[in-house]
């Protein structure tokens, strides 16, 4: 009779061993799999941000034959197109400080695009131009990709976060070494309107 209980509570034992090894399993592998999709969230990101820094010497060429004299606008975009490029940084390494940098730099190319675009007003011959047409619509095209890439990197992100917070995840993504990823948030700014003048 007492072998009988031995091997009754070493069944049990082995039973909740084997449901803790799976579980730890199935945990982990959720946990890799959310990684991959934050990952391929920011790619996906990365490439919207691609897009637009090739369509830049198009558009900066097109703007240079019809208003040479802007020389301090287009060489800004063109400096503000080369940091942003500079800055690369992987799905691992996307820590608040370095999304933070990332972003600064692509408000600066967004800024710098914006003082190119307002200078088109001045040149109705620049407006008219079907190349000039055509990049300016393939930039705001891009521009929408970018918003949209991000909130679904941002989505990803949220339930990464969530799985890395959560019992019991939160137990093995502290053991295997998944760490909260870092998503975009609101420019400092944003919430003040900008001044409209007439």
């Amino acid at each position: 009779m007492k072998q009988t209980k031995t091997k009754i509570v070493l069944i049990c034992v082995a039973a909740v061993l084997l449901l803790l090894f799976f579980g730890a399993f199935s945990v982990y592998n959720g946990l890799v799999e959310k990684d991959e999709q934050v990952t391929n969230a920011w790619a996906n990101v990365q490439t919207q941000y691609q897009r637009r820094a090739d369509l830049v010497p198009n558009l900066v060429a097109t703007v240079k034959g019809y208003a040479q004299h802007e020389q301090a606008t287009l060489q800004g975009v063109v400096d503000a197109r080369a940091k942003a490029t500079q800055l690369t940084v992987s799905a691992e390494d996307l820590t608040p400080e370095r999304l933070s940098q990332i972003e600064a730099a692509q408000g600066e190319l967004s800024s710098a695009l914006g003082r190119l675009l307002l200078i088109s007003e001045q040149y109705p011959q620049l407006r008219a131009s079907e190349n000039f047409s055509e990049l300016q619509a393939q930039l705001e095209g891009t521009e929408n990709r970018i918003t949209e890439s991000r909130r679904l990197y941002n989505e990803a992100v949220r339930v990464y976060n969530l799985s890395v917070r959560r019992f019991p995840g939160n137990l093995f993504a502290g053991m295997f070494g998944f760490e909260r990823k870092a998503s975009f948030e609101a420019q400092p700014d944003a919430a003040t309107a900008p001044k409209v003048e007439f």
